[in-house]
């Protein structure tokens, strides 16, 4: 595991993002891909159930919002078929693989050092971007999505299976984006509304060139400040650029959100981090 140093923490309380290279070993991205696939053999999505994951609010409406298959799905190992492509979400929980590289110790080692007291696993999900049509994620926080009381309580932690490029897809940032809070929430509607939920707030534009491209290795993961401003392009490559994302979230003196389309369960509540 790369050492993360007091240097390296301060730079991502600055930019909203940090890169650490060479953070899991390459049998450990291979067994997640072969994992993955394994999963994806048994796979059996009805048609009613494919739904689409975006970032952008109109889509988003039309292909979750509508969906009671993907209010529920925080708690279960689900599709959602992204442009041309699928993620798959609470592999966390449920798969052995991917449960095991969650909790790893240098995971619980690295929010020590970020000074997580009591973070839990929000949500995970395994990302493909296939080779010419891996859709674009268009600008956006994930606090929009993933809200509490207090903000700040929220990271993301972006493991890249594969060499992350410009030209098949790398993330793309604004630095200091963080800094400025969120101006819309994704919000569960009333009982009975479709769809099931709603934007509140105003989406902010951005310019392409307060982004800078952040390219990462095969092994290297990503820190993402929730309220940190990041996007990418579609993959229009001729390589795939699979990863593995998840959310902590520092539990101690944090409201999550009831009116977040994310929601733990009595029978499966977020799952603590530190063993």
């Amino acid at each position: 595991m790369a050492f993360v140093t007091e240097e390296q923490i301060q730079q991502f309380h600055e930019d909203g993002f940090l890169v650490l290279e060479e953070f899991f070993t390459t049998e450990e991205c291979d067994a997640m891909r072969e994992q993955i696939h394994k999963i994806i053999a048994k796979m059996d999505v009805p048609p009613h159930c494919r739904t689409e994951f975006s970032t952008g609010e109109e889509e988003q409406l039309q292909a979750q919002g509508s969906a009671d298959y993907f209010l529920t799905s925080g708690d279960k190992i689900r599709f959602f078929f992204e442009k041309g492509v699928f993620d798959e979400k609470a592999l966390h929980v449920y798969d052995p693989i991917f449960k095991q590289i969650t909790h790893s110790s240098k995971v619980q080692e690295l929010g020590r050092k970020l000074g997580f007291e009591k973070p839990v696993v929000v949500q995970s999900m395994y990302i493909f971007k296939q080779p010419g049509i891996g859709g674009e994620v268009r600008p956006h926080q994930d606090a929009t999505f993933l809200y509490t009381e207090p903000l700040g309580r929220v990271l993301g932690l972006w493991l890249a299976l594969e060499n992350a490029t410009q030209e098949n897809s790398c993330l793309w940032f604004i630095p200091g984006s963080h800094t400025n809070g969120i101006t819309r929430r994704m919000v569960r509607a009333p009982p009975g509304t479709i769809p099931c939920t709603q934007f509140i707030g105003s989406e902010q534009t951005y310019q392409d060139s307060q982004f800078i491209p952040v390219p990462i290795h095969k092994g290297g993961l990503i820190l993402i400040h929730g309220e940190v401003v990041h996007k990418s392009e579609m993959n229009r490559s001729e390589w795939s650029r699979h990863a593995y994302t998840f959310h902590l979230m520092e539990a101690k003196d944090t409201t999550w959100s009831k009116e977040n389309w994310l929601q733990p369960t009595p029978e499966l509540p977020f799952s603590a981090l530190y063993t």
